[in-house]
């Protein structure tokens, strides 16, 4: 029988397997015992840990973070790393989102495409590699993740407490053909102290809800004489409005909300906020901070101003959002979320956006960087990944670079594989999110087929 066939002989005890496992709330919950993220992501952990059991793997828990399965000997490892835990499920749906309902050809629920259709998918393709009888020279590990969602800290647990670093690998977690790069991403956060003088003074302002969600709103309370109050609310600019108020100004801004990845598909409200309020006569510290913020800064999108606008030929622009911003009469603090193409590095731009901020009297207040993910197509993992992935679709396909990031950022030597097919409709994280029974069966082939090129 060949590897295919092996793997469609899995079919009804897969979808069984998932029906049972989107029907556990595997959101993040408070931490007990043994359940680092919740008892329900531990109840999908143990789950997912006893049918692999029962289908005959070796498996291990690790405290509750994180457990694996695996099967075959050698020295080498190779590793497919899905999760389980799942975002909560929000408004909007017409089923129950974690009911894991199978209707009209498809498997509803939180988690369906991200991550526990492709996870179990996976393990169902371990079983069918291992009844195939092909063999292989290195041991196969699949890795059931649980805080994929909330910052990866379960292969973070697994990798300080003796996991086994794989010699190469991929997640199911991201789309086809293959991800071979991810831009790195750097959030820092700038604060400034301000000392007001002037007849126009900031009380307030705020802006956006995220640093990687380009703000679709922002606004600034401004105390002001009323003759000047009301000569600035006669102004008219796109998107804004002035408004005469017992205060002074209520100044607000509009924009397109779009993902921090790609900032130039949406209009940053915070940054048409700064751009008109510089046209206003401020004085002092307050002067000083926004024409700094509105020149530098703007409604831009890659960096120019800031000095940074770095880009390649193989993953494009250098990104950047300013995703939120917060003051009072005594402070200014931003969040800027930027991504750098990935055959650059922190060092070709965190430094200069860095020391130009303080150099304005600003303060690097905190600052997170996940480094850019590269191999190149020819690499071994990224051309049998492509291989497997031509072989098995009939259909062509060139790897590409993305400015999202992906599980694959977690653990060494892993690129992201899957589960989304192009053109196909994308419903994770959002209401009714579902996988259809062909994607699901046509992944645990494809995935089958990667584990054997990649451990034979």
């Amino acid at each position: 029988m060949n590897l295919n066939s092996c793997v469609e002989a899995q079919k009804e005890s897969l979808i069984a397997a998932l029906q049972h496992n989107l029907r556990i709330p595997s959101v993040q919950g408070a931490p007990e015992a043994g359940a680092p993220y919740g008892s329900a992501v531990r109840e999908s952990l143990e789950h997912v840990l006893k049918t692999a059991e029962a289908l005959g793997f070796r498996t291990e828990n690790m405290d509750g973070h994180l457990g694996w399965c695996e099967y075959g000997e050698g020295v080498e490892m190779i590793a497919v790393l899905g999760h389980l835990d799942v975002v909560s499920a929000g408004d909007g749906w017409s089923c129950d989102p974690f009911g894991g309902e199978l209707r009209d050809g498809r498997i509803w629920g939180r988690g369906a495409t991200d991550d526990k259709g492709p996870a179990f998918a996976s393990l169902y393709a371990l079983a069918a590699l291992r009844d195939s009888g092909l063999p292989i020279r290195r041991r196969i590990r699949i890795l059931f993740g649980c805080n994929e969602e909330t910052g990866s800290a379960d292969v973070k647990y697994y990798l300080a407490h003796g996991g086994e670093v794989p010699v190469m690998g991929f997640t199911p977690d991201g789309e086809y053909p293959v991800i071979n790069g991810e831009k790195g991403i750097i959030n820092v956060s700038f604060s400034r102290q301000l000392s007001q003088s002037g007849d126009i003074r900031l009380m307030s302002m705020q802006g956006g809800t995220a640093p990687n969600v380009v703000p679709a709103q922002a606004f600034a309370k401004l105390a002001c004489p009323p003759e000047l109050a009301r000569r600035i609310s006669r102004l008219y600019a796109p998107m804004m409005r002035f408004t005469e108020t017992s205060y002074g100004l209520f100044v607000e801004s509009w924009g397109v909300s779009a993902h921090g990845s790609t900032p130039e598909l949406g209009e940053n409200a915070i940054g048409r906020l700064l751009l008109a309020l510089d046209t206003l006569p401020l004085s002092g510290q307050l002067a000083d901070t926004v024409r700094f913020l509105a020149a530098t800064l703007g409604m831009e999108t890659d960096g120019a101003s800031a000095g940074i606008a770095l880009r390649d030929e193989v993953s494009g622009k250098l990104s950047l959002n300013l995703g939120t911003i917060s003051g009072d009469e005594n402070h200014i603090s931003l969040i800027i979320n930027y991504r750098y193409p990935v055959t650059k590095s922190y060092d070709d731009c965190a430094p200069i956006l860095n020391r130009s901020f303080v150099q304005a009297g600003f303060t690097l207040a905190s600052e997170v960087h996940k480094p850019k993910l590269y191999l190149p197509e020819n690499s071994p993992l990224v051309s049998r990944l492509l291989q497997v992935y031509r072989e098995q679709t009939g259909l062509d396909g060139s790897p590409k670079c993305i400015g999202g990031g992906t599980y694959a950022k977690a653990l060494p030597n892993i690129v992201a594989f899957g589960p989304v097919f192009p053109g196909e409709e994308v419903r994770e994280h959002k209401p009714d999110e579902y996988i259809s029974v062909d994607t699901l069966m046509k992944n645990a082939q494809i995935l089958a087929a990667a584990m054997y090129e990649l451990a034979k």
